[in-house]
């Protein structure tokens, strides 16, 4: 942690500070505040003025404006929003594509384009069918002679309608648990600096990380800055910590406890999930340039708020090498 690169790097954070003072972390409060209260709309069903809330991120706060065209495209194809509106769920995660090449979210938006296209598509299909069938019981009537063919028919095509029905309300549901979980597993690959939330097997998203200073190989011992490997669980969560956010993880475990004992050394403990030191959430994504945590895995705020956000206390964590 007493390389060139790091100390550089805390110079490049307390010149950032003085230079930008109070009104950058005014802003970041306030875009914080304005998403929590769009996301408390959603969980109460209020869309409309969700969506309001969403668009003041837009307006006044462009460099945001990824992240509110994402929940906007969400909550435009939420199955529960009486009014949803599959053209305007796809516009928002167009011009997120369109007009923030570089956004994390540009992978999520890309793969909920191709499942609402093809929930449009299916649609279209229950459409035409509804018509053909329109069409048949028209004719039923000029024709009695031939009512039991038609009806037939039509009894066909109903079932087609209600199978076809079944797998638009299966697509949704998949489109929406993609992005508002929960996650029952998260994988945390040290080598490959990554955390992968999933359920029942799938993956629903990834996450660059940094670990402990000392990366390398199990922790052993309370001071040695290794981050954690083995199998966990997410036990408590600390939303007044010196990070922006903090998940708890079950550390030490018994087969932990049992190596520590055995070179009689306290295991340590305190292992989180959580974001960026208070006041610095504007380094963003690339405070992943070193590893320099005390042995937690630490990401940037906003996806430590929706990390926390889809996985509660419970939650299966497996750190592997």
């Amino acid at each position: 942690m007493s390389s060139p690169f790091f100390i550089l790097f805390i110079g490049i954070i307390i010149i950032h500070v003085l230079i930008c003072g109070c009104s950058h972390l005014n802003d970041e409060i306030q875009i914080s505040t304005i998403f929590k209260e769009a996301n408390d709309l959603f969980s109460q069903g209020s869309y409309v003025p969700s969506l309001i809330r969403y668009e003041q991120v837009l307006e006044k706060y462009p460099p945001s404006g990824d992240r509110a065209l994402f929940e906007m495209g969400v909550v435009y194809a939420y199955p529960g929003n009486g009014q949803k509106d599959y053209q305007k769920s796809l516009g928002c995660f167009q011009n997120l594509l369109k007009d923030y090449p570089d956004s994390g979210y540009r992978k999520d938006s890309e793969m909920m384009i191709f499942h609402i296209n093809n929930v449009t598509l299916k649609d279209k299909t229950i459409t035409d069918l509804q018509t053909t069938i329109e069409l048949l019981q028209k004719e039923m009537k000029k024709r009695e002679s031939e009512t039991g063919k038609d009806h037939q028919k039509i009894e066909e095509l109903e079932q087609v309608v209600k199978s076809r029905e079944n797998e638009i309300r299966v697509l949704q549901r998949e489109v929406f648990a993609l992005q508002k979980g929960p996650a029952d597993k998260i994988l945390i690959e040290k080598e490959e600096r990554r955390l992968t939330l999933m359920a029942q097997g799938k993956v629903l998203k990834t996450y660059k990380i940094a670990l402990g200073g000392n990366p390398v190989g199990p922790k052993e011992r309370q001071g040695d800055n290794k981050t954690p490997e083995g199998i966990y669980s997410i036990d408590s969560r600390n939303k007044d910590s010196q990070h922006h956010l903090s998940l708890h993880i079950s550390y030490p475990n018994e087969k932990d406890k049992k190596r520590a004992g055995e070179i009689r050394v306290s295991p340590g403990g305190n292992i989180m999930i959580h974001g960026l030191k208070n006041g610095l959430s504007w380094v963003g994504e690339s405070h992943i340039e070193a590893d320099w945590t005390n042995g937690c895995i630490a990401v940037t705020d906003e996806e430590i708020e929706e990390i926390a956000r889809l996985s509660p206390n419970g939650t299966v964590v497996e750190i592997r090498p």
